[in-house]
Formats: C-alpha cells, sequence, structure tokens
C-alpha cells in the first residue's frame, strides 16, 4: 500500500524592518537621547603595546562599540566614515604613531569637530592588574557604559569647552530618576592639570561594600559556603574574629551612601555602604594639541603651538609642530584608489552582537 505525505512547504517569509523600528533601536528608550556609539581604529602601523592599548580603548568603550572591528591596510578614512553611517556610529577613536609619540584622534562623525592629543604615557589593563594584589573584573562589567566625571575644566577657554562637550556627548546621558544602580559599575575619569596644561585619563570598577559587616560574615552571604569552624571554640568567635584586614577595609563616612534599592544580598535597600573605586586601565596622560573644524581636517580652531587658524607660521615655530603633523597626511587619504571598492566587504564585524543595542 502506497503511503502519501504530506507535501506542503513551509514558506521562509523574511522580516521587514521598518525605518522607525531601526531608527529607535539607535535611541534611548528612558531618556530618548539618542545613543553614542564609537570605532576604536588606527591609522598606520602601531606596534605591540600601542595595538593593545587600541583593544583596552574599545573594551572601555562597550556595550556601544565594535569590539572586533576588522581593519585591512586599504581601508581609508572614508571606507570607516560610510560604514559609520548606517551602523549609528557617532564618534571615531583613532590611534596613529609619529617617530616621537603616539597620538590620539577624537572625531566626531560625519562631519567633525576633531580633537588631537599627544599621549605622553600610558599603562595598559593588564600592567594595572599585574600591579594590584586583588585584581577585579567581573564578567558582567562592561554590559553598561561607564559614568564620566570631568575635573578641573571650568576655565574659561573655548578649546576646553569644546573638550568637555566631546568627552560628554561619546558616552549615553543618564536619567537620575531612572538610573538603576546595579548598572553603574564603571567611571572614565579626566582631570585638568591647568599648570601642566595634561589630562589624566583613569578608568575605575565601582563596587559597594556594607558599613558595619565583617568581611567572614560578607563573604559567607555572597559565596554560600560552609565555614570552616574547626580551629574555633565557638560559633560566636567566627563572626567577631576579625578578617584578614586590607588597604580597602577603612570605612570613611564621606565615602558611603544610603542605598534606595536592593543591589546584592549585602548591600540592601536603607542600609549604608562604602562606595570604591578600583582602577581597571588604561591608563593615559593627554595633552591637547590640536582641534580641527571638520573629521581630521579643515580649519585649525586650536593649536598648543599657537597656529590658531589658517594663518601662515613663521619658519621658526613649524619645528615644534612637526611631531604633530607627521600623520597627517595619512589621515586625510589622500589615496583614492580605494573609493570605488565594497566597503562592507573591506570593513568586517565579526561580532554582530556588539552593533546591536
Amino acid at each position: 500500500m502506497a503511503r502519501f505525505r504530506n507535501r506542503k512547504t513551509k514558506v521562509f517569509v523574511k522580516p521587514i524592518v521598518k525605518k522607525n523600528q531601526q531608527q529607535q533601536s539607535n535611541v534611548d528608550h528612558i531618556t530618548g537621547n539618542k545613543i553614542p556609539k564609537s570605532f576604536v581604529f588606527s591609522r598606520g602601523k602601531l606596534p605591540g603595546p600601542i595595538k593593545q592599548l587600541q583593544m583596552d580603548l574599545r573594551k572601555l568603550m562597550l556595550p556601544y562599540t565594535a569590539l572586533n572591528l576588522k581593519e585591512k591596510k586599504r581601508n581609508n578614512l572614508k571606507d570607516f566614515l560610510n560604514v559609520a553611517g548606517p551602523m549609528g556610529v557617532t564618534h571615531f577613536l583613532i590611534l596613529s604613531k609619529t617617530e616621537t609619540s603616539p597620538f590620539l584622534r577624537v572625531a566626531k562623525t560625519p562631519q567633525g569637530p576633531t580633537l588631537t592629543f599627544k599621549i605622553h604615557e600610558y599603562s595598559l589593563a593588564v600592567d594595572i592588574a599585574q600591579s594590584q594584589l586583588r585584581p577585579r573584573c567581573p564578567q558582567d562589567l562592561f554590559k553598561n557604559p561607564p559614568l564620566i566625571v570631568l575635573s578641573g575644566f571650568a576655565a574659561g577657554d573655548e578649546h576646553l569647552k569644546l573638550t568637555t562637550t566631546m568627552f560628554k556627548n561619546i558616552f549615553p546621558d543618564i536619567d537620575i530618576n531612572t538610573v538603576k544602580l546595579s548598572s553603574c559599575q564603571r567611571i572614565v575619569l579626566l582631570n585638568y592639570n591647568k599648570d601642566t596644561k595634561l589630562i589624566d585619563f583613569r578608568h575605575y570598577s565601582i563596587r559597594l561594600q556594607p558599613v558595619g559587616v565583617s568581611r567572614r560574615i560578607r563573604k559567607f552571604v555572597q559565596n554560600h559556603q560552609v565555614p570552616d569552624l574547626r580551629n574555633l571554640q565557638d560559633v560566636s568567635d567566627f563572626i567577631t574574629k576579625a578578617g584578614y584586614g586590607s588597604e580597602s577595609e577603612a570605612e570613611e563616612e564621606a565615602a558611603t551612601v544610603t542605598l534606595t534599592s536592593d543591589l546584592s544580598r549585602v548591600n540592601r535597600a536603607s542600609t549604608k555602604s562604602a562606595v570604591k573605586l578600583q582602577e581597571i586601565g588604561p591608563r593615559m596622560t593627554l595633552q591637547l594639541t590640536k582641534i580641527e573644524g571638520g573629521l581630521c581636517s579643515g580649519e585649525v580652531m586650536f593649536s598648543e603651538y599657537g597656529n590658531g587658524g589658517n594663518k601662515e607660521k613663521p619658519d621658526s615655530e613649524r619645528g615644534n609642530e612637526k611631531e604633530d603633523g607627521d600623520n597627517d597626511d595619512e589621515m586625510r587619504d589622500s589615496d583614492e584608489d580605494n573609493e570605488g571598492e565594497d566597503n562592507e566587504d573591506a570593513i568586517e564585524e565579526s561580532d554582530e552582537d556588539d552593533e546591536e543595542d
């Protein structure tokens, strides 16, 4: 007897993403503001430590950045700019290296301005972790963007105001009325020294430690591990005996806050907790050397060497700016041979989750 089968085939219908839905994915549903996204890449050949610094900066800019952005030698600035539009990328962080020192450019897409910083000193995240007795880097530390704190930029100079605005817009805005305390786990601190004209760039993790609770009890509640009581005469010894001391055990009244919601098993609402900051890197010492009106080009709005406009500089002053302008030709991408290539094939993103909200 012949068997009859249902020969109906399932039809696959490709979902249609409306333009309004695509725009909403780039907008914060709480604040209603556009979420800033970034590309961190390099121009020119970089040594090994600077490449690792590039990866540390990508990790710092998570989650709204391309962590596994792949670059090719034939890519120019226009390639990145053409891909940035559809992906909603608003800022470029560009690393380069001259014979004297490395540089960091922070640019607003698509028309600028561009801030150029000379990197005097830097430390990688791995170097900072190795210098600490108990390095701390939880897995969920980079699920939310960091908070931004600016110090010392209150001067009335226009270039400092523009620097403040640029760094504020690099990270998403927060609404203090609706923000969840559990999402505030990192902080980026920029401190400007008006005497040296240098900017100290620091990256910290935030953790809360309950006040008035011994270290033994806190570890017991967090880890749910049965304590070793073999060497104790009574269970009260486990509670009253002081634990291993450390520099982070000190409780300062100025560093304590009263929680409004539960954050963990030991950090409960209406209880006091001490705010602890632990550096996770990278660390940089920056000097603002130039501000350009366009995207890595255009009118020079500020220069540390006195060329604040389009005026010609004397030959005696041009030598001081040589190290800042050695890689300008690369950033302007004068080579137009790659303009006809497919930009989406030239720049690949291996981890698509980093580009989604």
